[in-house]
């Protein structure tokens, strides 16, 4: 049995640049019209027209992905011009290291928001739709800082070990409605 991906619908956050262009340029080549955002414009449009010059179905989104109104916006959007997407993959995030002596709130809440929260806004405005198709696949992208720990990234360590949390409550809600959730934590990578 092939397993096929033709005509799905996806969405990849963090798909201007590193992992992200990688899964989204990955998953055009199986035939899905991937959803490149950023909060870029400039790297998520580059990053969609490389999949186009390939062949592959590709558009652009430039959206901040912390900001809640902002990805409530960009899924409605989304689901009156598609009517469903079927894969999110939850990939943007940042870094703001620092000891925590030396954290200050902002850091700390600008990594949660953009590793953590944004995986709730995304999922949040996306899902249901799934669940009326009664298929969908989530991808989360945490880290291995997630499970272990690394000095100086206690924001970031935090959020993706909450990405690990996140992923596996989701995958029990939304397991009956065909709905898979998943979590990769890759370790370093240049």
């Amino acid at each position: 049995m092939k397993l096929t991906f033709e005509d799905r619908i996806a969405v990849v956050t963090g798909a201007g640049r590193g992992i992200g262009k990688a899964i989204a340029e990955s998953l055009a080549a199986e035939g899905v019209h991937v959803i490149c955002v950023s909060v870029n414009p400039g790297s998520c449009g580059a990053a969609a027209e490389d999949i186009k010059s390939r062949g592959g179905k590709a558009s652009a989104l430039a959206v901040d992905v912390s900001d809640s109104a902002a990805v409530a916006e960009a899924c409605k959007r989304l689901i009156d011009e598609h009517g469903c997407v079927d894969i999110l993959v939850n990939n943007a995030g940042i870094t703001r290291d620092n000891l925590l002596i030396r954290m200050s709130e902002e850091d700390w809440q600008s990594v949660i928001d953009t590793n953590l929260s944004s995986c709730f806004f995304w999922a949040k405005g996306l899902v249901r739709p799934m669940t009326r198709k009664r298929w969908g696949r989530i991808i989360n992208i945490s880290s291995v800082s997630g499970i272990m720990g690394n000095p100086g990234q206690l924001n970031y360590s935090s959020a993706k070990a909450g990405m690990i949390a996140f992923a596996k409550t989701m995958a029990k809600e939304l397991a009956s409605r065909s709905i898979t959730s998943n979590v990769v934590a890759p370790g370093f990578i240049s």
